[in-house]
């Protein structure tokens, strides 16, 4: 098991790590669109914060020595599903075919008050 962390994302702000490595298979923490230069929530609506997160999770698989082509499963916690479309849109700017397995659910309340967090499975 390896510990994976950078600079370029958010730091850990508790007993957690940006992501493990076991194996071939990299397992990011959820990522909440925070901007690592201010550590506040990036400005705007769903498609910026989608944008931020996705950006924080290709942050650390470059760390790990891999790209979004890499991830095979992703993980999209919403506070509110109306946002899935605008979501979407970003979301696919992020990833080709083959696209990764997905999941997306809508929850009561996410970290900081985001309205987006994202967790990715690479390997």
């Amino acid at each position: 098991m390896k510990v994976i962390s950078t600079t370029k994302a958010p730091a850990a702000i508790g007993p957690y790590s940006q992501a493990i490595k076991v194996g071939n298979l990299v397992y990011t923490s959820g990522q909440i669109p925070i901007d690592p230069q201010t550590g506040s929530i990036v400005e705007g609506g769903i498609k910026e914060q989608t944008r931020q997160s996705l950006t924080n999770v290709k942050a650390i698989l470059e760390e790990a020595g891999l790209t979004m082509a890499n991830v095979v499963k992703t993980t999209v916690f919403m506070a509110d599903m109306n946002d899935f479309a605008e979501m979407n849109a970003v979301y696919a700017e992020f990833f080709s075919e083959p696209y990764p397995a997905r999941s997306a659910v809508a929850v009561k309340t996410l970290p900081k008050g985001a309205l987006i967090e994202i967790e990715v499975v690479a390997g």
